[in-house]
């Protein structure tokens, strides 16, 4: 019952991916067919998700070693309080016409129910599946992948019931909205547990120390393991492969109309970016699963290695004007940048023990964040300043993909050079030198 407890918050917090859907309704509040200069600008509602972001980093950087300390229980519990609770603040900055309650609400106390619920099973579930530690948390963080599937079509629904003549629906939508979540995500914080000290499966016999290349059967503090090079090549490794990633799925149903204009519509575009939806979801189990029998570090060079191919495959589908070649690198590239996401957790675990990995995570996760900023800025101000130099835009991104690949290249030879974490990091040792 561990991994729906898990699945219990990460399908509800996965929600985040969804937030746009409230965007053009809530330029609408007052005029409520057209927007009003009383209305609030689309770039001010774009803060409140950036802000939920921020708050995602900074509170599962900082809450970490909490979590770890009282336990995924009460951890989910604060989620699930926060989370939901950001809705219902939210509703109150809506019913009031108040824009920064609505960013404290959703983007300060929704964002650290974002942090807090994310890292929140990872470290109980490596602990249930010490042999197959990729497999279960792909199987959580997929769930986190795949929330805007079910948050997306939820909201619309309520807003479309709610709607009214004087009334767009958004403000009883928040308000039903975060009392679902909180109810759903109280489900996990019920049905979770952690295993006995020393439980194995049954059948299963720890490796010994040394017999797998890159797993440890130490352990490594969280403070301890910031002053490790491995902390950084991981967070170079991560944060490399997500600003790939993540660039392109802001812009994905731009970048195919503009890449084959005339040939793919708006209907044809917002298609593909349900497909990458659902390659992202997919990736993030198949691949953390793949990883616990080609070893975390060999599947990263896979991420990269495929990656450089494809990225640099990409100008050529458009010059070629195979959409369908286009499409198919694009599906790849995604599953491995959710992938991406989920085996790293299990690759800390097999660097720095179970001890401290979910406070380490958090703090590796403000990757993410650097990652939210590099990837956009390299791709919509590269294409604006091709445009602006006359390159037509069906070769916008061609400079882009080709940066992109070099990204990947660096983040090869930092997971290249990845070794085992000194014995003097180790806890035991760590302790008897101070």
């Amino acid at each position: 019952m561990v991994p729906p407890a898990a699945l219990a918050i990460h399908m509800c917090i996965g929600q985040a991916y969804a937030f746009s859907v409230f965007n053009l309704p809530m330029t609408k509040l007052i005029g409520i067919t057209q927007s009003t200069p009383e209305d609030w600008k689309l770039t001010e509602l774009g803060w409140i998700f950036s802000i939920a972001i921020v708050f995602l980093g900074l509170s599962a950087a900082f809450m970490g070693r909490w979590v770890e300390e009282h336990g995924p229980r009460k951890a989910m519990f604060l989620a699930a309080c926060c989370f939901g609770g950001g809705f219902i603040v939210s509703y109150f900055g809506v019913k009031m016409h108040s824009l920064p309650i609505v960013y404290l609400g959703y983007g300060v106390l929704g964002g650290i129910g974002l942090g807090v619920g994310y890292i929140s099973p990872v470290s109980t579930l490596i602990k249930w599946f010490p042999d197959r530690p990729g497999m279960a948390t792909g199987m959580a963080i997929m769930g986190f992948g795949g929330g805007a599937m079910v948050g997306s079509p939820l909201a619309v629904n309520l807003m479309a019931y709610f709607k009214t003549p004087t009334d767009m629906g958004v403000a009883n939508t928040f308000l039903l909205m975060g009392i679902i979540y909180f109810c759903i995500m109280m489900v996990g914080v019920v049905i979770v547990r952690i295993p006995a000290p020393g439980w194995k499966p049954e059948g299963w016999t720890a490796p010994a120390a040394g017999a797998k290349k890159l797993v440890t059967t130490e352990n490594v503090t969280v403070g301890q393991a910031m002053k490790t090079p491995q902390f950084y090549l991981l967070w170079a490794v991560l944060c490399l492969n997500v600003t790939a990633g993540i660039g392109v799925l802001g812009q994905a149903s731009a970048m195919i109309q503009e890449m084959f204009p005339g040939r793919v519509t708006p209907i044809t575009a917002a298609g593909f970016v349900g497909l990458l939806s659902l390659f992202n979801m997919a990736g993030r189990f198949l691949w953390s699963s793949a990883s616990d029998y080609l070893g975390r570090r060999n599947t990263y060079a896979v991420y990269f290695l495929l990656g450089i191919a494809l990225y640099a495959t990409v100008p050529t589908t458009g010059h070629m004007g195979s959409v369908a070649l286009f499409v198919i690198c694009y599906l790849i590239i995604i599953s491995m940048y959710g992938g991406g996401f989920s085996t790293v957790p299990a690759y800390l675990k097999d660097v720095f023990g179970t001890m401290h990995v979910g406070a380490i995570h958090g703090r590796l996760l403000t990757a993410w964040s650097a990652a939210g900023i590099f990837g956009p800025v390299l791709v919509n101000y590269i294409r604006e300043y091709q445009i602006n130099n006359g390159v037509p835009k069906a070769e916008a991104y061609t400079v882009t993909m080709y940066i992109m690949a070099g990204l990947l290249v660096v983040g090869f030879i930092c997971n290249f050079v990845m070794r085992e974490v000194d014995a003097r990091h180790h806890h035991r040792e760590a302790l008897e030198a101070a």
